[in-house]
Parts: C-alpha cells; sequence; structure tokens
C-alpha cells in the first residue's frame, strides 16, 4: 500500500489514492517513490540517445554527416532537440495510456539502416516519410488485432527465449559498449576482452568498478542500487577525467566511448526543433514503387519484430506478463509503439520504439506506467539541459545494463530442454540477438527454426497458422538482399 503521511492534507492523500488506482500501483507490490526512482534510472540508462542519435542520423558540418542523394544533411543540434522531443512525447503517452514501465526513443537499429542504406537512394526528408508508412501499417495491424494475434501466436518457450536472448544482448551491448569487449581486428576470434586480452583502459576500469558496486548492492538488495550505482559510477568518471584528461575515445583510444564525463560550463540551452513536419513521400516517384516498397518491407519487420521482442522481455522483467507472456493493455501498447514510428518520421529522429534500456529503470523497482511517465517528462527536460545529459558517461550506463541483462537471463530456468524440437528453436533464438546484434533476426531465426523443426518431427498440427505466415515472410526478409538486386 502507498504510505501517505496521516496529518498530509486530503487533497494529497487523495490524489495519491486516484494516481495509485490509475497505474496499479500497489496491486502490482509498487510504491510511489519506487516508480519515480525506476522512471529517474530509465531515463539515465537511456540518455545517450540524445546524444549518440544526432551523431548517426546528422553532423555537425556536412563533411562529417551521412549525406543522402541529392547531397543533403540533417543537422546535429536539430536532432538532438527533435531526439529528446519525441522520446519523451511518447514515454509519456505509453506510460499514461497503456500504464507499462517501458520507455520509447528512437531505435538504433533503425536508424542506422536509414543512414547506411537508405539515403544514399533518396533524400532525408522521402526516407524520413518511408519511416512515417511503416508506422502507419503498425498503427493498422495494432489497431485490427492482428499485431495482437501475432503476438498471441508465439509458443510461450519461444516468447521465454525471446526474453533470454534479449538479456544476452543488452548485456553484449553493455559489454561492448565499456570496451571491456572489443572487436579484434581479425577474423578469429572476431572479439576479444579489452586490448589484446587485457582491461587497458581507465574507462573500461571504471565500468568495472561500477558494475562490482552495482552487483553488490543489488545483492544486498539496497533501495535503488542502480541509482546508486550509476551516480557513484559517473562521480568516479568525473574524477577520473579530471585528473588524465583522456578525452573521447575517437581522439584518444583509450578515452571514453561517447560522451566525456566533465562538469558542463552552462546547463541550459534552447533547443531547435526545425526537422518537425520535414518528411516527404516522394521516394516512390525517386526510385520506383517496388523498390520503395521493398524499404518499407524493411523497416515494418525490423520494427514490428524488435519491438515485439523487447516488449515480450519487459513484461516478463517487470513481472506483469502471464504464463503465456501476454500482459496487460497489449493491444494499447502495441498501437502507441506504432504511433511512435510515425512521430518518428514526422521529426525526422528515425522510429521511435520500446527501449530495451529501459530494463534498467525495471531492475530498479520501476512496474507501472507512472514510471514511464517520469522518464518521458526528463526527456523533454532533456531539450533544455543537453550539457547535464552529457554528464554521465556510456560506461555508467553500460554496467546497469550488464546488471539487468543477468537479472532477465535469470528466466532461462523456464524453459523445458528435454524435448530437442523445443530445445533447438530456443536456443537459436537466444544465440543469434547477441551473436548478430539484432532482435529481430534472433526472433526471425527461432520462428523458422521452429516451424521447420517442429513440423518435420511430426507437429505440424500444434504449430499456429499465422506462425507459418509470419515464417514464410521472414524468409522474404532474410533474402531482401537478393530480392533488391533482383528488382534493381
Amino acid at each position: 500500500m502507498i504510505s501517505t503521511p496521516t496529518n498530509a492534507p486530503a487533497a494529497e492523500r487523495g490524489a495519491r489514492a486516484r494516481l495509485d488506482r490509475y497505474f496499479s500501483i500497489s496491486e502490482r507490490g509498487s510504491t510511489i517513490g519506487r516508480e519515480v526512482r525506476g522512471g529517474l534510472v530509465s531515463f539515465v540508462a537511456m540518455a545517450y540517445i540524445v546524444i549518440l542519435n544526432p551523431l548517426i542520423l546528422g553532423g555537425f558540418s556536412a563533411d562529417q554527416a551521412a549525406l543522402d542523394v541529392e547531397g543533403g544533411w540533417l543537422q546535429n543540434t536539430q536532432v538532438a532537440a527533435a531526439t529528446g522531443l519525441t522520446a519523451g512525447v511518447m514515454t509519456i503517452l505509453f506510460g499514461a495510456i497503456a500504464r507499462l514501465p517501458f520507455a520509447l526513443a528512437a531505435g538504433l537499429g533503425i536508424n542506422s539502416f536509414l543512414a547506411v542504406s537508405v539515403v544514399g537512394q533518396v533524400t532525408w526528408a522521402e526516407a524520413m516519410g518511408l519511416v512515417v508508412i511503416n508506422g502507419l501499417l503498425i498503427v493498422l495491424l495494432a489497431s485490427t488485432g492482428l499485431r495482437t494475434m501475432i503476438f498471441n501466436a508465439v509458443p510461450h518457450q519461444l516468447k521465454t527465449a525471446i526474453t533470454v536472448g534479449i538479456g544476452l544482448f543488452i548485456a553484449f551491448i553493455g559489454l561492448v559498449d565499456s570496451g571491456f569487449v572489443r572487436a579484434s581486428g581479425f577474423q578469429s576470434p572476431p572479439v576479444e576482452l579489452g586490448e589484446a586480452g587485457s582491461v587497458a583502459t581507465l574507462p573500461t576500469l571504471v565500468f568495472l568498478i561500477g558494475l562490482v558496486v552495482m552487483g553488490i548492492l543489488m545483492a544486498r538488495r539496497v533501495k535503488g542500487a542502480l541509482l546508486i550505482g550509476i551516480v557513484a559510477t559517473t562521480i568516479l568518471a568525473l574524477i577520473v577525467e579530471a585528473i588524465f584528461k583522456l578525452g573521447p575515445a575517437a581522439v584518444n583510444p583509450g578515452g571514453w566511448s561517447l560522451n566525456t564525463p566533465t562538469l558542463p560550463s552552462s546547463v541550459f540551452s534552447l533547443p531547435d526543433l526545425g526537422l518537425v513536419g520535414q518528411f516527404s513521400f516522394g521516394a516512390f516517384e525517386r526510385i520506383g514503387p517496388l523498390a520503395a516498397s521493398m524499404l518499407v518491407f524493411t523497416l515494418l519487420f525490423t520494427n514490428f519484430f524488435d519491438a515485439m521482442g523487447t516488449m515480450t522481455g519487459l513484461a516478463k522483467a517487470a513481472e506483469v506478463a502471464d504464463a503465456k507472456g501476454n500482459f496487460p493493455r497489449l493491444k494499447s501498447g502495441l498501437i502507441i509503439e506504432g504511433v511512435g514510428a510515425v512521430a518518428g518520421g514526422a521529426t525526422s529522429t528515425s522510429s521511435n520504439t520500446v527501449f530495451i534500456d529501459s530494463a534498467a529503470g525495471i531492475g530498479e523497482g520501476a512496474r507501472t506506467g507512472l514510471a514511464s511517465v517520469v522518464t518521458g517528462l526528463l526527456f523533454l527536460a532533456s531539450m533544455f539541459l543537453t550539457p547535464l545529459t552529457q554528464v554521465v558517461p556510456l560506461e555508467a550506463a553500460a554496467a546497469a545494463l550488464v546488471v539487468v541483462g543477468a537479472l532477465m537471463v535469470a528466466q532461462i530456468r523456464d524453459i523445458d530442454w528435454s524435448e530437442f524440437s523445443v530445445a533447438l528453436p530456443v536456443f537459436l533464438t537466444i544465440v543469434v540477438m547477441p551473436f548478430t546484434f539484432s532482435i529481430a533476426n534472433g526472433i526471425g531465426i527461432g520462428f523458422l527454426s521452429w516451424v521447420v523443426i517442429r513440423a518435420l518431427s511430426g507437429k505440424a498440427r500444434e504449430i499456429s497458422p499465422l506462425l507459418w505466415i509470419v515464417a514464410a515472410g521472414f524468409l522474404v526478409y532474410f533474402a531482401r538482399g537478393p530480392i533488391e538486386a533482383l528488382i534493381g
């Protein structure tokens, strides 16, 4: 139950009670304080997107930006402001309507796809128009109930495998972001520990200290363990940078992965929202309807199944999913996630989707949409407080991701490994996600292997017709390269 001082004003007690009922805070075993704390941790773990998204989509000048087919480019400061705006609005909407502790922001897979593969063929405005169409299709699928039907058709063993795979995936993200795992530069092994098998940089050492601190606090069941750990790691990082002047890794190989932890000279900055509304549907005329449709198909499959997998994993982590992996207000959540894709295209920030990093807030104890409202408000504030968002280094957030990954992988205990026609598809789902750095790839390989192996093992009648259709769609998805070459 919520604890309100007996001498608090009646109006305050009434407001707290209404807030508790609306978000089902007590019903889910949480408190308002825990939700606020969880929302703060989610924002801290996700704040890097306000810095990283502009670096992927835009630049400070044309020579360092992704140029479109006409030589156009997106300005870094405009992308940063629009990123905070869109993430804030969509996360608040998701929290208030779906009432789940999931935060939304620009999806890293799709923004990279746009910058690397799409804008060489179309303009940035036309690329964002394709993202808007992708979002509208997702909203249509969700509002008609088809997206929910597909979600429900997934066997619970695969849903659990998706959760476990995402746990490994976000832990791998944390290990890579911290520099603890790096590309070796050789075909075999493709990755290695640190530099030539050694922890050779101070930022990676800061990450390891933060990981140990968070692990101890979690083991001792300290309230606010992740938040305390992130703050402590950030303070340590500030001290290290003040002494050694490491700078960013782009300049110094032994430097910080993304942002350098230094106290800002100014706190406030005015946002430039000039990119809002800058999208066009001219791609179909420029490259033809077949080629444009193939790009939309790729966006749709990536967006659709990345979000489905992420929401499945987060719902289980938040303990709001039932035995079959379904969770409250599933349909409304899927619709709003689709609206996030539309909003991302309309603001030139790329498709906004449920962010796996919000698992950090769930690990802190968030169980309801109130946490998402808090995260969303902080994203809106980030438009004006951009210098402050750059204080927390990626290494501090990375430690929290590894801890949360460990919590999610624990779901593996619910999988029955005794039947191999289940074990192999489940195993492939789990390992393909981190190995290919894609949630959608893991889901696709899992679906395909499930359908083929189960069917040829005499269990075809147990497979939902929808799963057959989705598996066929994934065949097209994985063969999209040769298909695009055939259609020019």
